[in-house]
């Protein structure tokens, strides 16, 4: 009997399921979420494009993913996504990246891309720590954490993704924790049906990693549950003050706004108008 299952997802694979991930990762909750969105999508897997940097999340789609798939530099997925989209503008471009190669040494890349409103969808998985290079302090890295790099207590400040990307312009922004699973799935379907730059955050666990920083580690389950426990709707984070949202996690949607012109569409148009002249 256990031979004759099939994965519904199965088809969206080059070959079978054979995720190497850490135990506890979030990666395999993520990607589920992304392919069961292509699968309401009601489009095949081959209208899209992935793109992976590098980093524990870069392996979701590559090489599994049964489409195109870049891998590529540290820091660089949005900047190739972007040649890929106006070279192939018709193709949902699709990027997967970790939160120290998107907001740190791709930090350029990820602001510009907001700002031009370009039509790819960034997925960025944060789990707060440089988790497959040894457990170094990344930008998203709480305050005062012990991590490799910063033994005595990080002092730097953590960047706030959502704010930063609302700060450079992005017309479409989202937050989920890997304990949503189904709004997760339900925003990335939204985001690949928005007509420019959508954005993302996925706060993952990493129970090897972030998990000794807090005194969790290889305990997934007890990370998932603080996500649950301490998520806060963007509804009722709205009615709290700052100190009641400390060490909160806000979540949903909070910005749509389809009136500004997408970047393919301003370079289409201006094709149009240097023709006519």
């Amino acid at each position: 009997m256990a031979d004759s299952f099939e994965h519904p997802l199965g088809k969206y694979f080059r070959d079978k399921i054979n995720y190497k991930n850490c135990p506890g990762c979030g990666n395999g909750i993520i990607a589920a979420a992304i392919l069961r969105a292509i699968d309401k999508s009601g489009k095949s897997i081959d209208d899209y494009a992935f793109v992976s940097g590098i980093g524990c999340s870069g392996w979701i789609p590559s090489p599994f993913f049964n489409t195109d798939v870049l891998h590529v530099t540290h820091g660089r997925a949005v900047a190739v996504a972007t040649g890929l989209k106006l070279s192939i503008p018709r193709t949902r471009v699709v990027v997967i990246a970790g939160d120290g190669d998107t907001s740190a040494i791709g930090g350029n890349h990820f602001i510009h891309a907001a700002r031009r409103n370009i039509d790819i969808t960034l997925i960025t998985v944060n789990n707060s720590i440089y988790g497959m290079t040894g457990g170094q302090a990344a930008p998203t890295t709480p305050f005062a954490s012990v991590t490799t790099t910063t033994p005595y207590g990080s002092i730097e400040r953590q960047f706030d993704l959502c704010e930063l990307m609302r700060a450079a312009g992005a017309t479409f922004i989202a937050r989920w924790t890997t304990f949503h699973a189904r709004q997760l799935e339900k925003t990335i379907l939204s985001a690949f049906e928005h007509p420019g730059f959508s954005f993302i955050e996925v706060v993952s666990q990493c129970p090897v990693q972030y998990g000794k920083v807090i005194g969790k580690r290889n305990d997934p389950v007890s990370m998932m549950i603080s996500y649950r426990e301490n998520s806060l709707t963007v509804d009722v984070a709205s009615r709290k003050g700052r100190e009641e949202l400390k060490g909160k996690i806000v979540v949903g949607e909070f910005v749509k706004d389809e009136e500004i012109p997408e970047m393919c569409c301003e370079m289409e148009r201006l094709r149009m108008e240097v023709r006519s002249k």
